[in-house]
């Protein structure tokens, strides 16, 4: 593993707490994010029993600036410097466009897509020093639109975008970058509670091992986007 440490939005559960322990498990010192306090502390507090990376959980809200640039601060402080963010905080608010409210449609951008900018933001002074790599985490809904996304299809269109441009921004300084596109995943995204019956989806392991093989990989190749489906969806 060519990395020492790692900040993770979205870390206390799902695919952000899936990625943590592959990297966690791997060495690596991890921060986590999420807005709920007694949830991220909990969540590092297991993945550090996992070692031999440490982790630390610290409650933010990515659509606060300050909030992340303290603590990406913090992490380089705490951990001697960053090499990896892993963008991963998300929300889904689905209605059609008629019945869409106005604080829905703010929560979905200025959660998947400007929040996602207010940690790249942060982040990059120290991923120069360190060569690293950031990796957005979008959707497959960022290419293909469906009726009542239009908050969720347009954070992740936007994010796709993003995340492209500043491949193309940040390769000049040395940091790469990558975003990762699943279909359904079994996480508690949008009020889920996974269960038996979404074996058929990706799991969250199956997307920290996409990041694991991304971090070793020679650096001199960028497989810059990943899109990844279930194998078996169920027949309609």
């Amino acid at each position: 593993m060519r990395i020492k440490s790692a900040f993770i939005t979205g870390g206390s559960k799902g695919i952000g707490y899936a990625v943590a322990q592959a990297l966690v498990t791997r060495g690596v010192n991890v921060t986590i994010t999420a807005r709920n306090e007694q949830e991220v502390q909990q969540a590092a507090e297991q993945l550090s029993a996992k070692g031999p990376g440490r982790a630390l959980g610290l409650p933010v809200d990515v659509r606060d600036y300050e909030a992340q640039r303290a603590a990406i601060e913090r992490t380089a402080q705490e951990f001697g410097g960053l090499d990896f963010l892993f963008a991963n905080a998300g929300v889904g608010r689905f209605a059609p466009v008629q019945d869409l409210s106005l604080e829905d449609w703010q929560a979905v951008i200025d959660t998947n897509l400007t929040g996602v900018f207010y940690g790249v933001k942060a982040a990059v002074p120290y991923l120069k020093d360190s060569q690293g790599y950031i990796i957005t985490l979008s959707s497959l809904a960022g290419r293909n639109p469906f009726a009542g996304g239009s908050a969720y299809n347009a954070s992740k269109f936007g994010l796709n975008g993003f995340s492209e441009a500043i491949m193309l921004d940040l390769r000049e300084l040395g940091i790469q970058v990558s975003t990762i596109m699943p279909g359904s995943v079994a996480t508690h995204f949008n009020n889920h509670t996974p269960s038996e019956q979404d074996a058929w989806k990706i799991q969250p392991e199956d997307i920290a091992q996409i990041v694991v093989d991304l971090l070793e990989m020679n650096p001199r190749t960028l497989p810059s986007r990943i899109e990844v489906r279930p194998s078996q969806p169920p027949k309609r």
